[in-house]
């Protein structure tokens, strides 16, 4: 009989034991989700960076980077919530805290704050 296949990575499936699945499943969910909402940070970014809105160009090219910056931090923790949650179950251990969620939400509100503030600035003087 042949040895079973590894799987990859193996500092998250050499651990443990086997979960259920479904709970594999749903943390595999979250991770794209996740990815998802990075991707929707750099679509964003794109789109500041393209149109032409009532911000100084500064400002404007400013909150496309943090919204680009964000975006690729969110999908680089995504990878690692997913694989510290897929061995926190496989060890039965307590599930660790998602810190891509501090992310979002500060950069959401920087940006939205920003945005904001800049058009009434920019109605206010007009």
């Amino acid at each position: 009989m042949s040895e079973p296949k590894r799987r990859w990575p193996g500092s998250v499936y050499d651990h443990g034991s086997e979960p259920d699945p479904r709970f594999s499943l749903a943390n595999e969910r979250t991770f794209l989700a996740w990815v998802r909402t990075g991707l929707a940070l750099l679509a964003g970014a794109a789109a500041l960076d393209a149109l032409d809105l009532p911000l100084d160009d500064t400002v404007q090219y400013l909150l496309a980077a943090l919204l680009g910056l964000a975006g690729l931090l969110v999908s680089l923790t995504a990878y690692r919530g997913w694989a510290r949650t897929e061995r926190a179950m496989r060890e039965s251990t307590a599930l660790p805290s998602n810190p891509a969620m501090v992310v979002v939400i500060a950069t959401v509100a920087v940006v939205g704050l920003a945005i904001g503030v800049s058009s009434l600035l920019r109605g206010l003087g007009s």
